[in-house]
């Protein structure tokens, strides 16, 4: 007799299962809108039972959309988190890859898990998307050299930010033309442009434009 080819059953740790659970969470969060998404949807994903995902999280699927939230906006944090080596744009360029790389994989739930716009949207989901957009520019400022930036400096790497996940939308609206490539070296370009402007107003911004203006990409 032919031994049977099934696995032999693994039970899961708490935290194996909750990451279990939040992957199933996401996938459907990434490609459908929180209100679409129902725990036994969550549940049929993951392969469990509707009880079991009420084990994890009693609080139902608002408290399961805020834990993929976070888990969502952790890995968005760490796309800025680029070695501080080398030129400036070049580092830019990457993070800015892995932050594009993100959207594309969540596609049209983009939208749902870092804009809000979701009857499930409450302060605690505001919160975490603006986490990421502070993270963001925390990151951005490292990367300038610069840690007490003043506020046009600020207001300046705010108002970008907010570009690219606005451009990051439309791209997807518009099937994701242009090339990524091409959208990611627009960006930079902005990013170069709107600090260009800034200068004009600034000093602080000016000295930081001028160290990096002849630099190209990797």
């Amino acid at each position: 007799m032919t031994p049977s080819a099934t696995p032999a059953y693994r039970r899961l740790s708490v935290e194996e299962r909750r990451s279990q659970l939040l992957d199933a969470a996401l996938s459907l969060f990434a490609h459908r809108a929180p209100e679409d998404v129902s725990l036994d949807d969550v549940a049929e994903a993951a392969g469990v039972s509707r009880p079991l995902v009420y084990r994890y999280f009693p609080g139902g699927k608002q408290q399961l959309y805020e834990a993929a939230l976070r888990s969502a906006a952790e890995e968005l944090r760490q796309c800025f988190d680029e070695p501080r080596e080398g030129p400036l744009l070049p580092r830019l360029s990457h993070a800015l890859d892995r932050y594009l790389t993100f959207v594309d994989e969540h596609d049209t739930g983009f939208s749902a898990l870092l804009q809000g716009g979701s009857v499930v949207e409450t302060s605690r989901t505001t919160a975490i998307v603006d986490g990421v957009r502070r993270a963001a520019a925390e990151h951005i400022f490292s990367h300038l050299g610069v840690p007490d930036p003043g506020p046009r400096l600020r207001m300046t790497v705010r108002m970008w930010i907010t570009a690219v996940e606005a451009a990051s939308l439309i791209w997807l609206d518009e099937d994701k033309q242009p090339p990524v490539e091409e959208l990611r070296d627009w960006l930079v370009e902005q990013f170069t442009a709107l600090l260009t402007v800034t200068a004009g107003r600034d000093p602080q911004t000016a000295g930081l434009v001028g160290a990096f203006a002849g630099e190209g990409r990797d």
